[in-house]
This record gives C-alpha cells, structure tokens and sequence, in this order.
C-alpha cells in the first residue's frame, strides 16, 4: 500500500451548467433533478464521480495503478475475479460456488481478505479514492467487500432556483415505413436549464487514506485536476454547455484536522449580484471566501 496523505482536506466546487440537463432524472421523464419544495437543482455525488473516473480513465488509458473499477461494460466480477486469480491463484472465482470459493480460500492459506483488498487499491484509482462495495462475489464473506474511501462528495445544489425548460424538437428520419407513409416529421422533447450555477461540498480524509485505501499525494493532485476538468472530456448535447468556474480548498495541518468542516464551508459564500433579477452567467454572481477568519491551521487555496 502507497504511502498515504497527510493532511485532511475540505473543498467545494462551484460549476454551471448552460442550455443543458446536468442530471436527468429517471423517474421524472429524465427531467433536471430539483428540491420540489425549493425549486433548487440537484446533482447527484454518483453523476459527478462518473465525470472524475471519466477524465482519470481519459488521462491514464488504463496506467498501472490508475485503473477504474466502475466502468461502463465491465462486469464487477470480472476486475473481482482478476484479484483472485493474481493473488490467490484461484481460477474462475467469479463462476465458483460460494461453498467451493471458500474452500479454495482456506486451501490458498493465504489471508484473502487483505490481498484482495490491496490488490483492488493498488490497482484502482477509484477504490482508492472513492472506496468500492465488492461484495458481488463473495456475498459478504469477505470482509474486505465494503471498502469505504477517504474521499466523499455530497450532492451539488443550485444556488438559485432552476426551473426547466421542456424543448421540442423534429426530425426528418423517420422511424419505420409505415409511419414515412403517414408524415414527414418526428416529435420529440429534451428538458434544459437556461442557466444553473451549483455548489458541491466535497472532504478527504487522511485517517481513512491511512488505514484502509493508501490514498497518496499524487493520487490527490490528479483528483484536483480531474474535479477541474470533469466536464472537459465528456461533452454532450443533452448536457449543454458546463464548466466548473472554480476549486476552494482548504488543507489542514493534521491527519485529523483543525477546524470543523461546517464552519469552513461557511466561509464560502456565493450570491447573486444584486442588479441582476435572474442569473444566466457565473459573473453575475459574488464569490467571495472570508479567509479573514480561516480557524489555526488551516490553509485556503482557490483554483479558478
């Protein structure tokens, strides 16, 4: 296992969204995901860790040790029977029985619970950073099957209220012959916001890097550069035009830090300028982080 961060970290992460659907839901006809009540847009954690394991899997083209784990097409078991096979020398894993898969692991005489484990961190950016539930084979029977990593994002809220839009479109391609008979068009609808600038709150722990994934400092420094990029390398027509605008970061001096991260959240405040009744950019609205009132032992660093 690498050598692990030191230090614990807060950040939040302002991003917008323009003409487009960041996170449909699938429930709704996959309209954007709102706070009824509130009329605030909703991201969800899963929709922005699919954009960080995209640009890593972009950057890295499957680099030894940049792996990721959750990927589209490629069963779980398959990467879970990999670890098997390398570590435990144990073939098939993934189509044993789970009677059979326990004999083989006590007949290994090998402590499968952490060279499975290792072998996942080692090889997974995404274990290491985000943890993995890898209970698909083994049912629970091996105790590494839930990972929890150091780093953990919450869901992103719009800092007005969205409302979305239902567009509707025409095609010339018609679908089948006989409806190119009967008319010349297709219809159909997308939802859009005009505008949203949202906020996530994100943390990384130095104890849990420590003791379970080994998640080292540059493993951090290409989470930093993935959160600023997410959106770079998957563009989409559906998702409009996004940008993150902006990174706050604040660093401890310890593993298990110095300051409560509710208080450092609230340092960050993000308003809308006050001549502008409704926002449609990100320099319609103040961003301004009390660095005045930073707690000891914390450090502020803003990437825009």
């Amino acid at each position: 296992m690498k050598e692990a961060i030191k230090n614990r970290y807060e950040f939040v992460i302002l991003f917008d969204v323009e003409n487009g659907n960041p996170n449909g839901d699938p429930d709704a006809g996959n309209m954007p995901r709102i706070d009824p009540e509130t009329n605030l847009g909703i991201i969800t954690d899963v929709c922005l860790k699919r954009k960080i394991r995209t640009y890593v899997e972009t950057v890295k083209e499957d680099a030894a040790g940049y792996r990721i784990y959750i990927k589209d097409g490629v069963p779980l078991n398959r990467s879970d029977n990999e670890a098997f096979l390398r570590e435990l020398d144990i073939p098939d894993a993934a189509s044993m029985k789970a009677e059979d898969l326990k004999k083989a692991i006590k007949n290994s005489g090998k402590d499968a619970d952490v060279l499975v484990r290792d072998f996942m961190v080692d090889n997974f950016f995404d274990v290491r950073a985000f943890g993995a539930v890898m209970t698909t084979m083994m049912k629970g029977n091996l105790n590494c099957g839930q990972l929890r990593g150091p780093v953990q994002l919450g869901f992103a809220r719009s800092v007005d209220p969205v409302i979305p839009q239902e567009i509707t479109i025409t095609r010339v391609a018609i679908t089948t012959e006989a409806d190119a008979d009967k008319k010349n068009t297709e219809m159909g609808r997308k939802y859009i916001l005009p505008y949203g600038l949202y906020r996530c709150e994100g943390y990384i722990s130095a104890n849990l890097a420590r003791k379970t994934t080994g998640f080292d400092e540059d493993d951090l420094k290409l989470l930093w550069d993935a959160i600023m990029n997410m959106f770079e390398y998957d563009h989409a027509a559906a998702r409009g035009k996004m940008a993150v605008q902006k990174l706050i970061i604040f660093k401890h001096d310890s593993e298990l830090g110095n300051a409560p991260a509710h208080k450092l959240f609230d340092l960050v405040k993000v308003e809308r300028k006050p001549e502008v009744q409704v926002g449609r950019a990100f320099a319609d609205y103040n961003v301004t982080v009390d660095t005045d009132r930073l707690p000891d032992g914390v450090h502020c660093e803003i990437r825009d």
